[in-house]
């Protein structure tokens, strides 16, 4: 077999290092920075090694495959699976509602009200109360999930929904996710960037009953920005993992 968890743990602390410059360039403190590794249709012998490599976090962007990689690593007794948090990072259908309630630590990428409020009850059914994040799309891109929100004169709008959410029992609100549009570069998703964070300030005055601790902003290819401009959660798969396995993941 060979060795896949050396070359990963190189990339994953070239990655950190790299955060932590960002932070420091940014006058941040570069432990409020969390880094996701994203481990969307890896192999279960690769989300093994990353974890052997130091991922603390693994982010993944479909519920049932997701599901199938934690069943397959407890069934192992995969070592340090126990010490690892699984994130849902990508869009969610409501029929996967019972999925993310049952065996992530964190939703990133909640964007509509009535999925809230199933996975709501299914988190009540579960017996927990599920932390969540509310995204946005910032970009405008009408292929992009969230609720939009390129036209910051159309904030006030999304209040209602944000505010029906806030009040959902078994979900805690805290923070937004966003993903900048993929065909610009890394400096020019700064703006993006700067609007989630101005959205950010919007909802803490208006919705003061939640904590909006989290930003979740910035990929493999610019999360060095996203932290210079407040991400506490970066999204990162290729720049540790190296490419996926097939077109499309």
């Amino acid at each position: 077999m060979p060795d896949l968890a050396s070359p990963i743990r190189e990339r994953l602390l070239r990655v950190l290092d790299a955060i932590s410059s960002a932070a420091q360039r940014a006058g941040r403190n570069p432990e409020s920075i969390r880094l996701v590794v994203v481990t969307k249709t890896q192999p279960v012998e690769v989300v093994q090694a990353a974890i052997e490599a130091g991922a603390k976090i693994l982010g993944e962007n479909y519920a049932e495959e997701a599901v199938e990689k934690i069943l397959a690593l407890e069934s192992q007794s995969a070592a340090n699976q126990s010490a690892v948090e699984w994130h849902m990072i990508g869009h969610v259908q409501s029929r996967k509602a019972q999925l993310v309630a049952g065996h992530f630590a964190l939703f990133h990428s909640l964007d509509g009200l009535k999925l809230a409020q199933r996975v709501d009850r299914f988190a009540k059914e579960a017996g927990r109360k599920l932390p969540v994040l509310l995204e946005f799309n910032v970009g405008g891109e009408e292929s992009k999930s969230g609720w939009p929100a390129s036209d910051e004169s159309r904030w006030p709008d999304l209040l209602a929904d944000v505010n029906g959410i806030a009040g959902l029992p078994n979900l805690e609100v805290r923070g937004l996710m966003t993903m900048p549009p993929l065909s610009i570069g890394p400096e020019a998703a700064r703006t993006y960037f700067q609007r989630l964070c101005r959205l950010r300030d919007f909802l803490s005055g208006r919705v003061p009953q939640v904590n909006w601790i989290e930003l979740s902003m910035g990929t493999s290819s610019d999360y060095s920005i996203a932290v210079e401009e407040g991400a506490t959660l970066v999204r990162i798969g290729q720049a540790i993992l190296g490419p996926r396995p097939y077109p499309g993941g």
